[in-house]
């Protein structure tokens, strides 16, 4: 999820050539007071470009508390964003308040009912301990996502990239069941320091491992390094498909029990063949 300044222009018209899952105008923090305007009216014209039909646009507009959220809201989702990443989610009633405000827009714009989903922004003690009624708050939500800097601020702590980043891992750990529960997608913080690949690919190696399903980014010399950790390996894709050929062969043959290679293949195994396949097939992997 590849963060793109809302007062951009050049690059709002450009950046789809760098092939992210999601690309997310921002028309909070990377937007100073005085272009908040202007960053509104760019983000919504950009929205309606046919260069966006493939590419789901998420914007994140400023905080539900500010006074620039509801000409925000207005701008983005009458202009048909897929997604609305909201800031600063401390807890489920400002999910409530965001859904019922998007029901208001998607009514008065002729949009279809619950087309418009919810990103949840997670950045303080708050956000993490109320992460699964704020994953499950509404059907609208398709994601959450942790946000390291201010919370960290909230901890009393740093957020160090050279560091083992021991002080993210109840967060992390804490959004990733909340959106297991919801089964919604969980987002990793950026990584800031664009120059260190190293670093990056260590910190993208961590949150793979923990069950991340993404992380947002902030240059596109990101993308690529992360789809090529987050896809299987070739080893991978052909065990994957090995379970899901002994599963399919047992069910036709009327077999409860799934084995291959000696070993029982249980409902979980399986499931989790069918999420690297899939992957495969997104990551190009697997055609």
């Amino acid at each position: 999820m590849l963060f793109v300044p809302g007062s951009n222009a050049a690059w709002l018209s450009t950046v789809q050539v760098y092939g992210a899952d999601y690309v997310m105008f921002d028309l909070e923090d990377s937007v100073a007071v005085r272009e908040k305007d202007t960053a509104r009216l760019l983000v919504r014209e950009a929205i309606k470009s046919p260069i966006w039909r493939d590419t789901p646009v998420v914007v994140r507009v400023n905080g539900i508390d500010t006074p620039f959220f509801h000409d925000d809201l207005e701008a983005v989702v009458s202009a048909g964003a897929a997604i609305i990443r909201l800031p600063m989610v401390r807890d489920a009633q400002m999910i409530h308040d965001l859904d019922v405000e998007i029901t208001l827009l998607e009514k008065k714009y002729g949009i279809p009912l619950g087309r418009t989903k919810i990103l949840a922004a997670v950045e303080s003690a708050s956000g993490v301990v109320n992460a699964v009624p704020i994953a499950t708050a509404s059907p609208r939500m398709m994601g959450i996502a942790l946000a390291a800097y201010d919370y960290v601020m909230d901890m009393h702590t740093t957020h160090d990239t050279a560091a083992d980043e021991s002080q993210l891992f109840f967060a992390r750990a804490a959004l990733l069941h909340a959106a297991r529960v919801a089964k919604i997608h969980c987002y990793d913080v950026v990584y800031t320091d664009v120059n260190n690949t190293e670093g990056f690919l260590r910190e993208v190696a961590v949150i793979k491992r923990l069950g991340f399903d993404g992380k947002s980014l902030v240059n596109p010399r990101q993308i690529e390094p992360l789809h090529n950790a987050f896809a299987p390996t070739q080893d991978e894709v052909e065990r994957a498909q090995r379970v899901i050929a002994a599963a399919e062969e047992a069910e036709a043959e009327g077999h409860g029990v799934v084995s291959l290679d000696g070993k029982m293949i249980d409902a979980p195994i399986i499931a989790a063949a069918r999420r690297t396949l899939r992957l495969a097939r997104l990551s190009g992997v697997q055609r």
